[in-house]
C-alpha cells in the first residue's frame, strides 16, 4: 500500500479535568495533540498504513511538542514545515459528563494558516496512493484556500484519488453561505464525501441520508461514494452505482468526549477502503473507531492498534 497524504492545521488542545465546569472557571486541565487531518494521520499509523501530513507549526513550545508526538506515533513528517514568524494553533475543551463539549480556539494567524504555495511545491506525490482532505484547511485563510486548491489540481493530475470531510467550523468562514458554496464545491473534486447528519443539513437543506448522498453523487462525476456519519446511529453509504448500505453503531459506555469521532470514523473506512476490505467492512470498522474515540479524554487517544480494534470487536459481537 502507498501512503495516505493529508494536510491540515495541527493543534494542541487543553482539555478541563473538572466536569461540568465552563471553561472561565476550569482552573486544571490537561494537554493532547489535536487537528482533524492529524487526528486521521495518527489513527492510520497506529493501523500499521504509511501517512505523509503536510503543515506548517510555529517555532514555540506547541510547535516541537506536535512534532514530537507525530514522529513518535510514525506519521511521516518531511512536509512538515516551521514558521518562527507565527504561533501554533490551540484550543480549549470543556469536560461534559454528556453531549457536545464547549471548545474556544487560539488559531488566528497561526503557522499553518499561513503555509503557501511556496511551501506546497515541495510535496512530493509519487509515492501517494490517497489523500484524505477537509474543509478546515481550506477555511483558515485566503493562502489555505489557494494551497487547497492547487493541492487538488494535483492529486486529480495524478489520479490519486481524495476522501473529502466538511468539517464544518462556521467561525473561520466569514458568512454560512459562503462556507456553504465553498464546502460543496470542494466536495466536487472528491471522491469520497463524508459529511455529518449535521453537516449534512446545513450543506444541502436535507436531513435524510439519501438525499444528502444524492446531492453529492450528482453534483459531480467524479465522486463515487457518500457516506452519512449518524453518529451512534451507525452510517448510511451510497455509491455512484446505485449500490445502498446502512450500518448500525456500536453502543458503547460511558461516553467521555465527543470529540474525534468523526475523524475515528474516517480512520476507519481510509483504512478499511485501503486494505480492500469489502464497503460493509468498512463502515462497521469506521464506526468502531468512532465508538471508540468517544470513550476517552484526547480527541484521537482512543485510536485502536490492529490488536485494539480486534479486541474491541470481540468484545462486541453482536455488532460486528
Amino acid at each position: 500500500m502507498g501512503t495516505i497524504l493529508t494536510i491540515g492545521e495541527p493543534m494542541v488542545v487543553f482539555k478541563a479535568q473538572e466536569t461540568n465546569v465552563s471553561l472561565a472557571e476550569a482552573a486544571n486541565f490537561q494537554k493532547f495533540s489535536a487537528g482533524a487531518e492529524l487526528n486521521v494521520a495518527l489513527g492510520l499509523a497506529r493501523l500499521w498504513h504509511a501517512t505523509e501530513y503536510v503543515s506548517a507549526v510555529g517555532q514555540d513550545p506547541f510547535g516541537a511538542y506536535l512534532q514530537a508526538e507525530m514522529r513518535r506515533n510514525h506519521v511521516g513528517v518531511t512536509n512538515l514545515v516551521t514558521k518562527a514568524a507565527y504561533p501554533t494553533g490551540f484550543y480549549l475543551k470543556q469536560n461534559v459528563d454528556h453531549g457536545d463539549p464547549a471548545v474556544y480556539y487560539f488559531r488566528r494567524g497561526s503557522a499553518a494558516a499561513h503555509y503557501d504555495l511556496n511551501d506546497l511545491r515541495g510535496v512530493d506525490l509519487t509515492q501517494v496512493q490517497l489523500a484524505h482532505l477537509s474543509g478546515i484547511f481550506a477555511a483558515l485563510s485566503a493562502e489555505s484556500l489557494a494551497v487547497y486548491r492547487q493541492l487538488n489540481r494535483e492529486l486529480l493530475q495524478h489520479n490519486i484519488p481524495v476522501t473529502f470531510d466538511p468539517n464544518l467550523r462556521p467561525t473561520l468562514w466569514s458568512s454560512t453561505a459562503e462556507m456553504v458554496r465553498v464546502t460543496n464545491q470542494l466536495a466536487q473534486t472528491a471522491t469520497v464525501v463524508l459529511p455529518g447528519l449535521g453537516e449534512g443539513e446545513t450543506l444541502t437543506g436535507s436531513r435524510d441520508p439519501e438525499a444528502i448522498a444524492d446531492f453529492y453523487l450528482h453534483q459531480s462525476e467524479v465522486t463515487q461514494l457518500v457516506v452519512v456519519k449518524l453518529g451512534a446511529q451507525g452510517a448510511f453509504a451510497q455509491r455512484a452505482t446505485g449500490e445502498k448500505l446502512w450500518v448500525p453503531g456500536f453502543h458503547v459506555a460511558p461516553v467521555v468526549d465527543t470529540v474525534g469521532a468523526g475523524d475515528g470514523f474516517a480512520v476507519g473506512l481510509i483504512s478499511a477502503l485501503q486494505e480492500k476490505l469489502s464497503l460493509e467492512q468498512a463502515l462497521r470498522r469506521a464506526c468502531a473507531i468512532g465508538a471508540m474515540a468517544v470513550q476517552v479524554m484526547g480527541d484521537n487517544d482512543g485510536y485502536p492498534t490492529p490488536e485494539q480494534l480486534k479486541t474491541f470487536y470481540q468484545e462486541h459481537p453482536t455488532q460486528n
